[in-house]
């Protein structure tokens, strides 16, 4: 007979997994169900439901999320995407080892979508040069990605649910690089696959065009004022654009009010000096934040905005203005307008879809189509807002990117994992730790850390850590694997880990791996006492099915992520991801108890 706290955990469980899988809901808010009905029906204490919130699982996550942007905003993730774009070679069989194999050490140690996104535009641009179709590649991208979250503890939020069972049940705590031969091995195995059987069974489609990238701003023209403590200052444009910091291009040069002739490559920077310059968002922002430089339109003007004391959120107080087609400021410059004394707002620079800006920037006669990046208050840009001269008003996106930050926050990853390999902290302490060093260092500013944390993953692990501890609570775990175990009692141990593996990787397609991972590790627990062998492999093969079942393109936000752009079809994931998840299962299975036997 089942107690009254299994049959309101099953009721639980029941309803969360329909709402999961059904998706009448969002995962985080079915999280923040589950936490209550523990709590209400007393199958958890209040303190036990909410444990999750402050589990090692949960901070590491969200301290991973941090180190990953920090990635990304110091350009680091860009380098190194460009690198593998140039070791990747030409030929097929390259091309796939290189990116497969770059990819799946990557995504060991950053979050596998945020891998995925970073190396989808290089491996466009691949599929382009190489005259490859893109569907050859983007899908084993994909898998690469979350084949190599498998190397470390922290590349999956499964395996940091996993652990957290391992622990609760009195077992030792995995190590980062505890699972690493399993993670290497199924990483070597696809990349195997994919050349030498994969890449028959992938579809030639062509690329489907970005439409994003056709209408996106990513050029403005706008004056750099040169200050007397600027590190330009004695230093030629080449040598500038070496170092990597900044990615702009000079098409004009004005020093003591007059023009520059000739080329600009080797001029030497001087003090007062005004460089007319194509910028990105991105250095326009950076150069608001750099000593001994500023943009010439405020260093001439000077700044009406308040807001400007902090200066981490600038991009907050700049906005966009499209000249309408039937403006009364086209074909005029702004000096004519005077449109600082007009607005009370300071044009920093303009983006024009067709042809290089080399004017200064007050002379500059406007188009219809033109798009205005202003800087002022509130009152201000109300005031634009309203003039019928101007179309479209929409918020700047730019944001600081420390690029001369990159080697440190490189330093400050490496030293995270360092802590985690030798185990002289608990794994959240260190990964927090890392976190917060990359936001004191400047790597990333707090307010872009904040904006990197995907809050609905952090609560959805939240939720479905005290899930897997009521399992336990209840004692429904060892009621099903009491059952389990006199089915499988006269299995040979791989046999029962394949199937278990099975089960799971068809589960996960319809949830997620760290839900999975919450609701079959205490089950796996219990079966692998109740056989009277060691729990590691039995927890630990759940969890590698949650991370690295291909069968469908839904079980990976990954593979939704090159689903559009390879022009890929449903039947396409089945035909290469379902052998390649067979050969995975058996590698895994068989490293598992290679690792933990007994």
């Amino acid at each position: 007979m089942l107690s009254a706290q299994q049959i309101s955990f099953l009721v639980i469980l029941i309803v969360a997994s329909l709402l999961l899988v059904t998706e009448r809901m969002r995962n985080d808010v079915v999280a923040v169900l589950i936490v209550l009905a523990l709590a209400i029906t007393r199958v958890l204490s209040p303190s036990e439901a909410l444990s999750g919130f402050g589990s090692e699982p949960a901070l590491v996550v969200v301290s991973i999320f941090v180190m990953s942007a920090a990635f990304h905003q110091t350009g680091l993730a860009e380098r190194i995407g460009d690198k593998i774009g140039v070791l990747a070679g030409k030929g097929y069989t390259r091309i796939i080892t290189v990116v497969m194999g770059s990819v799946a050490l990557l995504s060991a140690f950053t979050h596998h979508v945020t891998t995925t996104a970073l190396m989808l535009p290089v491996t466009l641009s691949l599929s382009r040069e190489r005259n490859i179709p893109a569907s050859k590649l983007l899908m084993p991208l994909s898998f690469a990605a979350s084949l190599g979250t498998a190397i470390t503890i922290i590349g999956a939020p499964a395996f940091l649910v996993a652990d957290d069972v391992l622990r609760r049940g009195g077992r030792p705590a995995l190590g980062i690089f505890s699972i690493a031969p399993i993670g290497l091995s199924i990483s070597a195995v696809g990349i195997l696959f994919m050349v030498l059987i994969g890449r028959f069974l992938l579809p030639s489609r062509e690329g489907a065009e970005d439409l994003k990238d056709r209408f996106r701003l990513d050029s403005y023209f706008t004056e750099l004022k040169i200050q007397s403590e600027s590190a330009f200052i004695g230093k030629s444009l080449t040598e500038i654009k070496k170092e990597g910091h900044y990615q702009f291009t000079v098409v004009g040069w004005v020093r003591h009010n007059r023009r520059l002739r000739g080329s600009f490559a080797e001029q030497h920077v001087r003090e007062e000096d005004v460089l007319l310059m194509h910028a990105t968002p991105e250095d326009i922002v950076a150069f608001r934040q750099e000593d001994g430089i500023e943009l010439h339109p405020i260093d001439k003007y000077g700044s009406d905005s308040a807001s400007e004391a902090n200066l981490e959120d600038i991009s907050d107080h700049l906005v966009q203005v499209v000249i309408g087609p039937n403006s009364e400021v086209i074909g005029r410059t702004l000096g004519e307008i005077d449109f600082r004394r007009r607005y009370q707002a300071l044009v920093i620079g303009l983006w024009r879809r067709e042809g290089l800006v080399q004017e200064e920037l007050a002379r500059v006669r406007l188009k219809a189509g033109d798009v205005l990046l202003v800087q002022g208050g509130e009152e201000p840009i109300a005031t634009i807002a309203s003039d019928p001269a101007f179309l479209l008003m929409v918020p700047f996106h730019g944001e600081s990117k420390p690029r001369r930050k990159a080697r440190l926050t490189a330093g400050i990853m490496l030293g995270t994992i360092a802590l985690a390999a030798f185990n002289l902290l608990s794994l959240d302490i260190i990964t927090l730790s890392g976190a917060t060093a990359m936001v004191l260092s400047r790597c990333i500013t707090s307010r872009q850390a904040y904006k990197a944390i995907d809050a609905r993953i952090y609560v959805f692990i939240a939720g479905a850590i005290p899930l897997g501890a009521a399992m336990q609570k209840s004692g429904t775990a060892a009621l099903i694997a009491g059952g389990l175990e006199k089915a499988v009692a006269n299995w040979p141990p791989m046999l029962v880990l394949l199937a278990i593996f099975a089960i799971v990787g068809i589960v996960t397609q319809f949830m997620s791996d760290a839900a999975t991972t919450a609701l079959f590790a205490p089950v796996a627990f219990a079966l692998a006492q109740g056989l009277g062998r060691a729990p590691e492999p039995y927890i630990v093969t759940v969890a590698m099915a949650a991370v690295t079942s291909f069968l469908t393109p839904i079980g990976h936000h990954g593979n939704l992520l090159v689903y559009g752009p390879g022009r890929y079809q449903f039947v396409d994931f089945i035909k290469v991801g379902t052998p390649l998840t067979i050969l995975v299962a058996v590698v895994v299975t068989s490293v598992c108890l290679a690792i933990w036997p007994g």
